[in-house]
């Protein structure tokens, strides 16, 4: 009998330490392949000019929040963003030309701010769900951008954004929905949670949803 039951007891402790793991979380808005494509591209050429720290993993993107949380507060984070999303309208995202964090960083201007405010005010909502104690509150980010190079020294900034203060760059995408993503704390590698569709439901609709 209790050989029958250590194994039971054992599946138990590994499960309820995945739900206690402590995972970090990205919200963000993905812009389609060749826009990606197209900024990777200008981050690898500022890279190679300024021997610039290759500190930007994964692709390019928008980021919303960022978070850390317990693993067993995620499926009830989903749910809440499902909600946003199904009531929010697709919107387009313009980009235009490059701005700065003196003297730190360098970054291509996204010129259609209002919608992404609008849906990370949305999200907020949702912070209660996001924090997991006092030190570890969730990050919201109204000033969106499409960052180019991080942690520069003072010569690479200056250098760097005397060059790309005269360049012109251009791009747009339709944000149709946000994607969660998802890492184990250490880990290096982003994986997909789930992509939230933006639907413009009406409210009704989604509380029909919701409470299904």
């Amino acid at each position: 009998m209790q050989q029958a039951i250590k194994p039971i007891t054992t599946v138990l402790n590994e499960n309820y330490k995945k739900q206690l793991a402590i995972n970090e979380y990205q919200l963000i808005l993905n812009p389609h392949e060749e826009l990606r494509n197209k900024v990777q591209q200008v981050r690898a050429a500022f890279q190679e000019a300024y021997q610039a720290p290759p500190s930007l993993g994964g692709k390019p993107n928008l980021t919303l929040v960022r978070f850390t949380q317990l693993a067993l507060m995620e499926e009830r984070i989903v749910q809440r963003l499902r909600t946003v999303a199904m009531g929010y309208c697709p919107f387009k995202v313009e980009l235009k030309d490059f701005g700065s964090l003196p003297t730190h960083s360098i970054f291509i201007n996204v010129t259609s701010k209002l919608p992404i405010r609008g849906l990370v005010t949305e999200i907020r909502d949702v912070q209660r769900l996001m924090k997991l104690d006092k030190e570890h509150k969730p990050h919201f980010i109204d000033e969106p951008n499409l960052l180019i190079a991080r942690k520069l020294l003072p010569w690479q900034y200056e250098k760097g954004w005397l060059e790309y203060s005269n360049k012109s760059f251009t791009g747009k995408f339709i944000a149709d929905g946000m994607l969660l993503l998802r890492r184990r704390q250490g880990d290096k590698a982003w994986q997909i949670v789930e992509r939230f569709a933006f639907q413009n439901l009406p409210v009704s609709t989604r509380q029909g949803e919701l409470f299904a």
